[in-house]
């Protein structure tokens, strides 16, 4: 990834996480261009967020130079409307626009100078409580996680970012809820991604949503820690579940684990208490991990899991997104080095304090994670769910035979890394 960049700062900097206090009623507005704006919160080099202000520049401070920044403003957990006038008076604007963990919304907007133009999106925010008494078991990596504060964070980035102003509102819109492991959770850091952070990024300002899955995460133990009770904290009919597991689950071991126990009774859970609230349950078979055999076709190594799946799937009569069938096709496609260029493949020195070659052959870069996103997103209009039309109507089909080429994925990284592979593998 190249970090060289050129930025215009005579409006905006390049990296904004926001976080706005809901001790206010109404509505949120913040001007970030020159002079002020009547209506508008005006946002200077010295709105900081902290215990004396509800909003303002976080995490590393305000900008400095080409360096990234973040933007807060305090929240409870809901889902928000966030709509962006992005531009600039005096040049070209290229503009990438990531919400709390990652979660990218919008995706290269590109403006000529002294034009402008609006977009709208829903970004959720959660908390860990289920009731005054439970919360959620966070993993010691979790704390600190954006998607578990109360404020609403967005990341302004791109070639040359310009944000004029900012509005948010809350949203009351049908939320698609994620359950999942490492290959679907937002991951804080490059150079890794989750297929579930890219999703947004496809979807209108009529949905949010919601990434509940988390590393390390099985069917039972996303039960166990409190995941699923509180997505039903939050769940209304018209809501959608989608769920993938099955890489930790078949680490389990003993006699009530296993694709056709454990795996499928924790699924069914899942889907039964969906159905209850009024939700659409959906399944997502695991895609497969990169492993090739002499032939350069994928080797199974989810044995019966994906099979459990699409049988509990004709069972229980829920919708069912095949992504490992998908994956197959799409990793055959790239074959086995060009596949590569989708996972964390790196040799030592292509990050920041990379000591180390990265070889990970499960969890995907930005560019894998967005193909995967577009395999759910054809699995969504071949499967005829409801979901489909709050899909954008500027995203184009997709087939996994004929993946995106590589060279030609342009996404500005965030400034934060980590060469820990995620829990699970």
């Amino acid at each position: 990834m190249n970090r060289k960049r050129n930025f215009c700062w005579l409006i905006m900097p390049t990296l904004l996480l926001i976080t706005a206090a809901k001790a206010m009623a109404g509505d949120y507005k913040f001007y970030f261009g020159e002079g002020n704006r009547e209506g508008y919160q005006k946002v200077s080099r010295t709105t900081l967020y902290g215990k004396d202000s509800p909003y303002g520049y976080d995490l590393i401070g305000a900008p400095k130079g080409e360096e990234p920044f973040f933007f807060s403003v305090k929240l409870p957990e809901g889902n928000y409307r966030v709509t962006l006038l992005l531009g600039d008076a005096h040049c070209d604007t290229h503009t990438t626009i990531r919400s709390e963990s990652r979660r990218l919304m919008l995706a290269n907007v590109e403006t000529k100078a002294g034009a402008a133009v609006t977009h709208s999106f829903v970004v959720n925010i959660r908390n860990p409580r289920i009731t005054e008494e439970r919360s959620v078991r966070l993993k010691p990596r979790e704390i600190g996680k954006l998607n578990w504060d109360e404020k609403l964070t967005l990341e302004i980035n791109g070639k040359r970012p310009g944000l004029l102003e900012m509005w948010i509102e809350e949203a009351t819109v049908p939320t698609l809820f994620l359950a999942g492991n490492s290959t679907v959770t937002d991951q804080d850091n490059e150079p890794w991604c989750g297929w579930g952070q890219m999703l947004p990024q496809f979807f209108n300002n009529r949905i949010a949503v919601a990434n509940y899955a988390e590393s390390g995460e099985a069917g039972n133990s996303f039960i166990s820690e409190g995941r699923f009770a509180k997505i039903l904290t939050k769940m209304k009919k018209g809501d959608y579940l989608f769920i993938e597991f099955g890489h930790n689950d078949q680490k389990q071991k003993g006699p009530d684990k296993g694709p056709f126990k454990s795996y499928t009774e924790s699924l069914r859970q899942m889907i039964a208490g969906t159905r209850e609230k009024g939700g659409m349950p959906v399944l997502v078979t695991p895609m497969h991990r990169r492993r090739f055999d002499e032939n350069n076709k994928i080797i199974n190594t989810l044995d019966e899991f994906p099979d459990a799946m699409r049988q509990l799937a004709k069972q229980e009569q829920v919708a069912l997104i095949d992504l490992n069938a998908m994956s197959k096709t799409l990793y055959e496609a790239w074959g086995p080095e060009q596949s590569k260029r989708a996972f964390v493949h790196y040799p030592a020195g292509t990050f920041p304090g990379q000591a180390e070659a990265l070889a990970d052959n499960t969890h995907f870069n930005a560019y894998g994670g967005d193909q995967l996103a577009r395999c759910i997103i054809k699995g969504i209009i071949d499967n005829n769910i409801p979901l489909r039309e709050y899909i954008r109507e500027d995203v184009t089909s997709f087939d996994p035979a004929h993946p995106d080429d590589p060279d030609s994925f342009i996404l500005s990284p965030t400034p934060f890394y980590s060469f820990a592979k995620p829990e699970g593998n």
